[in-house]
């Protein structure tokens, strides 16, 4: 047992799944960021690096696991084009955590009660990157092509350029 509660897989359901999924992966602790920016900043990495996990429902009432690069933002009409729906989007927060069990910006598809689809967007990176850890202190770090392959996703273009991260070129 670990001092943290939030690094302890008897408290943390993600740290449990991660630990027992077989991919090579660190779990780091960190502090709370205020940004994604600062989020990336203090894990060391770049914001196409750090992956965020969106829990989504369709109009067919489907949650699904949206993976997208953190200097991305997802793009609604692809997203419905590639479910079949007119209609997917981020359910409000109590539902989403009754869902994944995770509260807003620290839901991750590892240790979730129920096995969701998992989407991602075709620029997560294949090598290194990191992932919320289901607690805002805590992140994984792994290679996307083993995160993606161990939920059986598929990269897809359903994201736009995050306009936050647009920087003028000299």
């Amino acid at each position: 047992m670990t001092e943290n509660p939030a690094l302890d897989p008897n408290t943390n359901p993600a740290v449990a799944a991660i630990m027992a999924s077989g991919i090579e992966h660190e779990i780091r602790e960190h502090g709370r960021a205020k940004s994604l920016r600062e989020a990336a900043e203090m894990r060391g990495i770049t914001p196409r690096q750090l992956v965020k996990s969106m829990v989504i429902k369709d109009s067919k009432g489907v949650y699904s696991i949206v993976l997208v690069p953190g200097d991305r933002v997802i793009a609604w009409a692809k997203l419905r084009k590639l479910l079949g729906v007119n209609k997917a989007a981020m359910p409000p927060q109590g539902e989403a955590e009754a869902v994944t069990r995770f509260a807003r910006g620290t839901i991750t598809p590892f240790g979730i009660p129920s096995a969701l689809p998992v989407i991602a967007d075709e620029l997560v990176e294949s090598g290194p990157i990191s992932i919320g850890g289901g607690d805002h202190s805590v992140a994984f770090y792994l290679s996307g092509d083993d995160l993606l392959d161990h939920f059986g996703a598929i990269r897809f273009d359903i994201t736009d350029p995050d306009p936050s991260f647009e920087e003028s070129v000299a």
